[in-house]
């Protein structure tokens, strides 16, 4: 087996190949390319009436992230896109370039016994925070039907 010499995790000729088939095929890169599985790191804090969810959105505005409640599902979905004005005003030769356009998501389950008007969310400073209650689920007992006797 052959080793190569990686930094923080990560192959060098990995990453050098990634840098060569970026400059060689123009394709779409995912949001922030190789990097992208590092974002939206998340912490969550449990108290006694419920959870507290922070997440790193650095450079997201309020407008670009969308919360949605599904089947007991909270989806946080991150859409980034480099301003096409800013693009036309700058000149010159691009020489490395880190900031891509994209999408990014992420789910928790919260439970269906959550609404929408339960979750609390604020974006300030690049953190996501969300105030999420527990609700007590109340287990479904099977009703029971008796049949009388005569006699």
């Amino acid at each position: 087996m052959l080793y190569m010499p990686s930094i923080f995790g990560e192959d060098l000729m990995d990453r050098w190949l990634n840098d060569v088939d970026r400059e060689f095929s123009r394709m779409e890169k995912p949001l922030y390319g190789h990097n992208a599985k590092n974002l939206m790191k998340t912490d969550v804090r449990e108290h006694d009436d419920g959870y507290e969810v922070d997440i790193e959105l650095p450079g997201f505005h309020k407008d670009e992230v969308q919360l949605s409640l599904e089947n007991g599902y909270l989806n946080i979905t991150a859409a980034k896109g480099l301003d096409k004005d800013e693009k036309d005003k700058k000149t010159g030769k691009i020489i490395r370039q880190e900031r891509y356009t994209g999408t990014l998501s992420r789910s928790f389950y919260v439970g269906e016994d959550i609404t929408e008007e339960d979750i609390k969310a604020k974006l300030e400073h690049g953190i996501l925070s969300l105030q999420i209650p527990k609700k007590d689920s109340k287990p479904q007992l099977p009703e029971k039907k008796y049949i009388s006797i005569e006699g």
